[in-house]
């Protein structure tokens, strides 16, 4: 008896025993298991603060359009890998990594009909770059192999334009803008600049018959002007030149009165416009074509130029006007305070932020409204204002020949119009009759539109 009794003691001993060493074992693998949350939670932890301490939104640009002449200045588009084919247009927005890689800060852009120009900066230095068609030198004198004697017709990735600058380096670009076939640079503290075409006396210098522009190195400065020039704007084959006091300068085309001068010659000396800005501080100027819109810091609208479309038909029946004339648009739409002209339409943006439209074409308000002679308004919803977004506001419009786009404070752009080589950017081949948002990676800071294609400026997400 006492016999059992001892051996059923020791085999509760030593199933306490058991239970012991597996409570120790649980209690270690949990103390582990817990350790492991912790780290993982710690490591958590230090992943969101490392990402916290260096995510900076950094510059993007975008481009889309026709890819055939080299304006979106991305080589692999014209020279692909093998066994991939050319590309003639890019219908959706591509980014140029090109200008991320290389540390470029990108400041200003102009599109020309078929080119682009950027002044961009790298550190404390200054460049000006240009990509696309050059058969008139219009981005400079560009010879590959270096003393080859084979100088480029077109362009395509991004080439430094070299100016006659007495500091190259720190000389920034205040404002740069391309017409058909020209290019005009303002600098800050030492002057303007033009290249390519001068037919018309468009570069600001003495037209010279039957020259020849095609691997042509020369450029222009230019000394009939105020030393003051803040803006240039290119339209098709005119320049006009903006004063820091708000007065204008123009030279060139002179056929459908785009000069503003008071006749229809050409000229090809910067000559002060006078009409109804006498007096007017202009604050910025917009021309693609032979229409010209400028905007005074009252934020009223002048035009002048072709009227074929009923762009001006506001003040005059004429297809021309060959003065600057005051247009009665404030009444009915406030006040202005950008305005664009296309080659056969126009577009104002309002203080309000809302966008109108006129002209000939696609306005943006459907397929058959193709022609209105006054401005007319774009609903707000459009944009992107609904009832999760209603504070949504338009803070910029741009314009090509044919189509516009318009950037909002969301950083979202919005396209419409003729769809020449997908320059709408919205993946598709066919023109766009409403304003639709593009599907762009980035947040859109700026935009810049030519004839076939698009530029826009955009930050990233993080």
């Amino acid at each position: 008896m006492k016999t059992n009794l001892h051996q059923t003691a020791l085999n509760q001993l030593k199933q306490l025993l058991r239970v012991k060493d597996t409570l120790f074992t649980l209690n270690r693998s949990a103390g582990s298991y817990k350790q492991r949350i912790l780290k993982r939670e710690d490591m958590k932890e230090e992943i969101a603060q490392y990402i916290g301490e260096n995510a900076k939104q950094a510059q993007r640009v975008y481009v889309w359009g026709c890819a055939a002449t080299g304006a979106l200045g991305i080589a692999k588009f014209l020279r692909p890998e093998k066994g991939h084919r050319p590309l003639r247009q890019v219908k959706t927005p591509s980014r140029m990594k090109s200008m991320n890689e290389n540390n470029m800060k990108v400041y200003d852009v102009s599109c020309g009909y078929g080119f682009t120009v950027y002044a961009v900066k790298k550190g404390n230095k200054h460049f000006i770059l240009g990509t696309g068609i050059n058969t008139d030198s219009q981005i400079g004198y560009h010879e590959q192999p270096r003393n080859s004697g084979r100088i480029l017709d077109y362009v395509i990735g991004p080439t430094q334009i070299y100016l006659p600058l007495k500091d190259p380096e720190t000389t920034r670009v205040s404002s740069v803008s391309c017409g058909r076939a020209h290019t005009v640079i303002v600098t800050e503290g030492e002057g303007v600049y033009s290249l390519g075409n001068n037919a018309y006396g468009q570069c600001g210098r003495s037209i010279v018959p039957e020259e020849v522009f095609r691997k042509n190195p020369r450029v222009n400065v230019l000394t009939d002007l105020p030393d003051n020039i803040v803006k240039v704007e290119c339209g098709q084959d005119h320049t006009m030149f903006l004063t820091e006091e708000g007065h204008v300068y123009s030279c060139g085309l002179g056929a459908d009165g785009q000069t503003g001068l008071g006749h229809y010659s050409n000229i090809d000396k910067p000559t002060r416009l006078k009409g109804d800005i006498e007096g007017e501080k202009i604050v910025s100027i917009s021309s693609k074509g032979d229409c010209v819109l400028g905007i005074s810091e009252n934020g009223e609208v002048f035009g002048w130029g072709n009227s074929e479309y009923n762009q001006l038909s506001m003040v005059t029946e004429e297809t021309q006007v060959n003065v600057p004339r005051h247009l009665p648009i404030t009444k009915n739409c406030g006040k202005i305070i950008k305005a664009v002209a296309g080659g056969s339409v126009c577009a104002v943006l309002n203080s309000k932020n809302e966008v109108y439209v006129w002209g000939y074409g696609i306005l943006g308000k459907g397929p058959k409204l193709d022609m209105c002679m006054e401005p007319s308004k774009l609903p707000q919803a459009l944009f992107g204002q609904n009832e999760l977004q209603p504070e949504v506001k338009v803070l910029d419009i741009v314009c090509g020949l044919g189509h516009f786009v318009a950037l909002t404070d969301k950083g979202d752009i919005f396209s419409w119009g003729k769809n020449k080589y997908g320059c709408i950017g919205l993946g598709k081949e066919t023109d766009q009759f409403f304003p639709l948002k593009v599907s762009l990676p980035a947040e859109a800071v700026s935009v810049y539109c030519g004839v076939d294609h698009t530029v826009a400026l955009a930050k990233s997400f993080c």
